[in-house]
């Protein structure tokens, strides 16, 4: 059985970015199902809607068996009793929730026949549906990568019918944010909160707006629900290798069709942006999950900023730390310390194992990764040493880029893709991959060794050598990769400047 990622008391089957029309286990909520005449076809498509509308309240009349409706009288207001903080909440964030359309063209396999058994791939236009919400009155919307990836046209349908193309302003893989905008007039803004603080059990709404063209109604869909949890790290398995980190866990009923859309608080104020579910039947089954907006929020600045996001880091790698004598893992123990960087400055040495960041215990490696996620140069890093008095403090720095030349041998790197005697005979845990078969000795600075297997490159996971190097050639700026090595999952961090 492949083994998963997550924690070994974990082992639930979890997230497929866009593929939704292969057997679902966890949904990143944005990408349609295409369909050969190119109409939309909403995530989980085909299935019944379910509409939970209550019958109106009805009294019986004396003599009657038959309930009556009780007539209203529209002059009436709203009840106290019915005008709710999950009302009023909705109400405030609502007006600014988008449907967000996407235009693709995909290559599928054609059909062999017997004069022609192998046909040449032809191309398919087809439509992805998801949501997003607007910040900012000059028409900024936030919404998931996933969602708009690999889009030739946007077009994004306000709550009042209003519709607008919209330019992709920038976008980031890694955290699966992306930032659109579109110019209009008078544009509703959603009030937006901070994910800092966040209490287990207060109130939550997913909103979005998954079905408004398929319902020819453009009005958002309301959920409610409350935080389950906060700093979720969503583990793939081996089928859908895709890691989320940091996340947050709410019961509110997340459908497909929902990625992109905001997270809310009972005030009224977004604090996350929908992305995510867990579920076996490919429905809401009351685990969702969603970016904290402060680090959405940071990302956006830093695309609207620069096109890119600035990326900060302590200048070290760590592996996972060996089970205690009680069976337990505590802590990541490092593996390499680069010169002249932060750790090394604060004198962090390879062996030692670190078990408390800023006052938050190191339990397992994605621990770690989240916190370089939401790091941001300058910030100050308490970092506790097992066996030290204190704590080591450390001061982020830019993220440095690997020099062309060390990045042209990176692509040299000799790869093989896994195959099933391959893992047999080297008893790898996960079915796909490329393993690394030779690498010059300058480059093991870099963290990668011959016998590592090559899972997942940013948030592209990876089927074969050919497909390994191929992104290691397409992608610029940081890479973080995902790799197997001696049945652990361990990361590696490198930079690379623009392609070309």
């Amino acid at each position: 059985m492949a083994k998963s990622m997550a924690d070994p008391t974990m082992s639930p089957r979890i997230f497929r970015p866009m593929l939704l029309w292969a057997a679902l286990v966890t949904i990143p909520l944005g990408a349609c199902q295409p369909t050969d005449d190119g109409s939309a076809d909403v995530d989980g498509g085909g299935a019944g809607v379910e509409t939970g509308a209550a019958p109106l309240l009805s009294r019986t009349n004396a003599g009657s068996s038959q309930p009556t409706p009780t007539p209203r009288d529209p002059s009436n207001q709203v009840s106290g009793s019915r005008s709710t903080a999950i009302v009023e909440a909705a109400g405030r964030v609502g007006p600014a929730v988008v449907s967000v359309n996407v235009i693709r063209t995909e290559q599928v396999q054609a059909r062999g026949s017997f004069f022609d058994p192998f046909p040449m791939p032809r191309t398919r236009r087809s439509r992805g549906l998801g949501s997003g919400f607007i910040i900012s009155p000059e028409g900024v919307i936030l919404t998931n990568d996933h969602v708009v990836r690999d889009g030739e046209r946007i077009m994004v349908t306000l709550p009042d019918g209003r519709d607008f193309e919209a330019e992709l302003l920038g976008a980031d893989q890694l955290t699966d944010v992306a930032v659109l905008r579109i110019r209009g007039s008078d544009l509703p803004v959603a009030p937006v909160g901070t994910s800092e603080g966040l209490l287990i059990g207060e109130w939550s709404l997913a909103i979005g707006n998954p079905f408004g063209n398929l319902f020819s109604n453009s009005e958002p869909s309301v959920t409610a629900g409350v935080i389950s949890g906060t700093g979720r790290h969503i583990i793939p398995d081996d089928e859908d290798r895709v890691v989320y980190l940091g996340m947050i866990q709410t019961d509110a009923s997340i459908n497909p069709g929902n990625s992109g859309g905001p997270l809310v608080n009972s005030v009224g104020e977004v604090i996350g942006v929908n992305s995510s579910i867990f579920s076996r039947s490919g429905g809401s089954e009351g685990l969702g999950f969603a970016i904290p907006i402060d680090r959405a929020l940071r990302v956006a600045n830093d695309l609207l900023a620069s096109g890119e996001v600035q990326r900060a880091w302590l200048g070290f790698d760590v592996d996972a730390s060996q089970e205690d004598i009680w069976g337990r893992t505590v802590g990541v123990t490092v593996s390499s310390v680069s010169p002249s960087s932060p750790a090394a400055r604060a004198g962090i040495s390879p062996g030692d194992r670190v078990v408390i960041a800023n006052g938050r215990a190191l339990r397992t490696l994605l621990d770690f990764e989240s916190l370089l996620l939401d790091l941001v140069e300058g910030e100050t890093v308490a970092l506790g040493i097992d066996g030290r008095q204190g704590t080591v403090t450390l001061v982020s720095e830019p993220l440095p880029s690997v020099s062309a030349a060390r990045v042209t041998a990176l692509e040299k790197i000799e790869l093989i893709t896994v195959t099933p005697s391959i893992r047999a005979e080297r008893g790898l845990s996960y079915e796909t991959g490329a393993l690394i078969v030779d690498i010059e000795r300058n480059l093991e600075g870099l963290g990668l060794r011959a016998g590592d297997v090559i899972l997942q490159i940013n948030r592209q996971r990876i089927e074969s050598a050919e497909q390994a190097a191929q992104v290691l050639r397409q992608t610029s700026g940081r890479l973080t990769v995902y790799i197997e090595r001696n049945g652990e999952v361990v990361t590696r961090h490198l930079v690379r400047g623009p392609r070309g």
